[in-house]
């Protein structure tokens, strides 16, 4: 599938699922920033594709990111960051939503699992009963250690500070 074909609107993607899940499909769904793409990420993506058929990832946009991250962020804008996922073997479909919360967008896709990084303890997935209420199940996935896009971004800083 070429890169373009994978890039979404989450209107594209309603029918998409249905019929994926009419050939019993299984759906997995995840979220996030993916600002600076690095080794961790990459894991991330790849042990979710793990979990089902077919891989969704839904991408905040930039004005979502400043709302979470604060105005410095994110660093690559929204089309550079859907085109690299897009560009990833493990991910299937990538979209980008504008809420804070992924709930909204979680409950019309209605996902078999709906995997979150390791960081996150279960009680602070905001869209959890969502999942959970429409059949599914969220799973955490262990973060390699040290493999963040801040941790990247404060050793670059603190290179060009000691020059």
């Amino acid at each position: 599938m070429t890169i373009n074909k994978k890039i979404k609107t989450l209107d594209e993607l309603i029918p998409i699922v249905k019929k994926l899940k009419k050939q019993n499909k299984k759906i997995v769904t995840t979220n996030g920033v993916f600002d600076i793409l690095h080794f961790g990420h990459v894991k991330y993506l790849e042990e979710a594709k793990k979990l089902g058929d077919v891989l969704i990832v839904g991408v905040n946009t930039d004005a979502s990111v400043k709302l979470i991250k604060g105005d410095g962020r994110p660093i690559n804008g929204e089309e550079s960051r859907i085109g690299v996922l897009a560009g990833l073997e493990s991910v299937d479909y990538v979209f980008l939503f504008g809420d804070e919360n992924p709930a909204g967008w979680v409950a019309e896709i209605k996902p078999d699992v709906h995997a979150k990084g390791g960081d996150y303890e279960i009680s602070q997935i905001t869209e959890r009963h969502v999942v959970e209420n429409n059949g599914g199940k969220v799973i955490l996935i262990p973060m390699l250690k040290g493999c963040s896009t801040t941790s990247l971004i404060n050793k670059i800083l603190s290179i060009y500070r000691n020059q």
